[in-house]
């Protein structure tokens, strides 16, 4: 097993909101306002790095004003929701020999990085995250489940629909035969993108704007879909600055952490007395209309330039065909990232680890 060399202060980076200067689109995401220098602001910083400074007038930052800690009440939530969390039998009863389940949802790199091309139960590559987290010790073996749902060429919009063909894939190829029911998914991870974007930021018809659109839509498909879904953390794209292939390059790969910043922020504004947001929609966590959500790991770093807590990418970390889906060297860093989070995140470790 490869080490954990992430700073804890990202991994416990839970939750982030955005912010649009007044200079951006009009119909950028009703979240809180905070000025920023400029909207001529080009350079791609890591949103963890950014702080208060700018991406074409969008304040940087996990969180809302540029921070990287979560707002206390949100964190708050996710740890009344990680209490909520249990083993439950099939039926979705509380039993003390029943599963709790952890899914992940999402495309080629995700299944790569949560499994690495595992299609089927017990197919997992040891340094992906089941891999990784089956090796290690202090990881709940008993009533924990890590079940990949992610496909190749599942992009966001294969996912917005609660009955969308791939639901129906998970249960049948991955659920069912582990023993395991829709009813004891409590737990999610999530790393979308789309196909071929066309449009960046700061355009109103950027590719960003379109997947906060379709997260939401996501996160009241899974709430119908699992009914007892608790927690659903994102993750957004790694370094794609090496692409050889449109499939997605940057820099829609570094904009993908804007829509799930925004769908994030959407959700903390709403809960705080403020209007739905009218792209990402209703995402009431309080009426059942959405799981809690917040941030997973988020892996974005500008190439072989490292960021503060010294994450790179080099272009060996990509396979050389495309040079946009990761390596194995790619799929063990992200594997890492993704076991520290949920082994120290103060929203997941009483029910991922052994021990709390």
């Amino acid at each position: 097993m490869s080490p954990k060399p992430l700073a804890s202060s990202l991994v416990l980076a839970l939750v982030v909101a955005g912010c649009s200067s007044a200079s951006a689109p009009t119909d950028a995401p009703s979240v809180a306002v905070a000025a920023c220098a400029s909207a001529a602001d080009t350079a791609k910083v890591p949103l963890s790095d950014l702080g208060r400074g700018c991406y074409l007038g969008f304040q940087g930052g996990l969180y809302p004003d540029g921070a990287n800690a979560p707002p206390a009440a949100h964190l708050a939530a996710g740890q009344a929701a990680a209490a909520r969390i249990q083993p439950l039998d099939p039926n979705g009863q509380p039993s003390a020999s029943g599963k709790i389940v952890l899914l992940s949802i999402g495309m080629s790199n995700a299944t790569q990085e949560f499994c690495s091309d595992g299609r089927l139960p017990g197919s997992c590559a040891p340094y992906s995250f089941i891999g990784q987290a089956t090796a290690d010790p202090t990881v709940n073996h008993t009533t924990l489940a890590l079940v990949n749902g992610a496909y190749g060429g599942r992009t966001t919009s294969m996912w917005t629909s609660p009955t969308a063909p791939d639901y129906d894939r998970i249960r049948d190829t991955w659920l069912r035969p582990l023993g395991l029911s829709e009813r004891q998914v409590q737990a999610a991870w999530v790393k979308l993108a789309n196909a071929q974007p066309r449009v960046s930021l700061p355009d109103t018809a950027a590719d960003a704007y379109a997947m906060e659109r379709q997260l939401g839509e996501v996160m009241r498909a899974l709430k119908v879909r699992y009914p007892n879904l608790r927690q659903v953390f994102l993750t957004s794209r790694i370094y794609a600055g090496y692409a050889t292939s449109a499939l997605n390059p940057e820099p829609y790969a570094y904009e993908t952490g804007f829509a799930v910043k925004w769908l994030i922020g959407a959700q903390i504004d709403q809960m705080a007395g403020g209007a739905a947001d009218r792209r990402a929609g209703s995402l009431r966590y309080d009426t059942g209309e959405a799981p809690w959500i917040a941030w997973g790991p988020y892996p974005w770093a500008a190439g072989a330039q490292p960021r503060a807590d010294g994450l790179s990418w080099a272009p060996s970390d990509f396979n050389p065909s495309d040079r946009t889906h990761p390596a194995q060297s790619a799929r063990q860093k992200v594997g890492a990232m993704l076991l520290q989070f949920f082994e120290t995140s103060p929203a997941t470790r009483c029910w991922f680890l052994a021990r709390c």
